[in-house]
């Protein structure tokens, strides 16, 4: 791992030797920066995001981590003692640090699952329709006909666009919490 404060935050942060400390982030299994001002936060996370073209995810308990949380792809805001700034900043909350894990692992998989099904269902849906009203086409022809009153056309969308994602949001767990807390590996098979 590699530890950095925040004097050395801000050499390191300057163009020159940029490149450098990223080739050296890369290698390190975990990097700590210590006392670093909000700015560099935010610019360190900038920096990580545009350069090695990573996913960002910026954690706070803090108003002076807002900036960070903000610039991240994923903002998680720990509500505490220093207020609920970084809450309110936040894509999500948490009450407590250990809660992260059970966020990630857990909910971030449960997540991921749900949406990529979601987008196939949606596919799916606006296919077979476009599919229906392409093919009656052919017994009108093309006149421009159409084959479904508009309130069908919206009873159609409201029930097959609402009601499923509900359903499915609320049932679907492919694997059990338990099991996805025990076995991390399992959030990166499912990307």
């Amino acid at each position: 791992g590699l530890v950095i404060d925040g004097r050395t935050l801000e050499h390191v942060l300057h163009d020159s030797l940029q490149n450098i400390f990223l080739e050296l982030t890369e290698k390190c299994r975990a990097v700590v920066c210590c006392q670093a001002t909000p700015l560099q936060k935010s610019v360190l996370v900038k920096l990580v995001r545009s350069k090695l073209k990573a996913m960002t995810l910026a954690v706070g308990d803090g108003a002076n981590d807002v900036s960070m949380i903000q610039v991240a792809d994923i903002g998680v805001g720990i509500s505490g003692q220093e207020g609920m700034q970084a809450v309110m900043a936040s894509d999500f909350a948490v009450s407590q640090f250990r809660h992260l894990r059970k966020l990630l692992l857990v909910h971030g998989h449960w997540c991921y699952t749900r949406l990529t099904n979601m987008v196939l269902y949606y596919f799916y849906k606006n296919v077979t329709y476009v599919n229906l009203l392409f093919w009656y086409q052919f017994f009108c022809g093309f006149s421009g006909t159409s084959m479904t009153d508009y309130w069908i056309l919206i009873l159609f969308n409201l029930l097959f666009t609402s009601v499923p994602p509900i359903i499915y949001g609320v049932f679907d767990k492919d694997v059990s919490a338990e099991i996805l807390m025990e076995l991390p590996q399992l959030y990166t098979m499912s990307q």
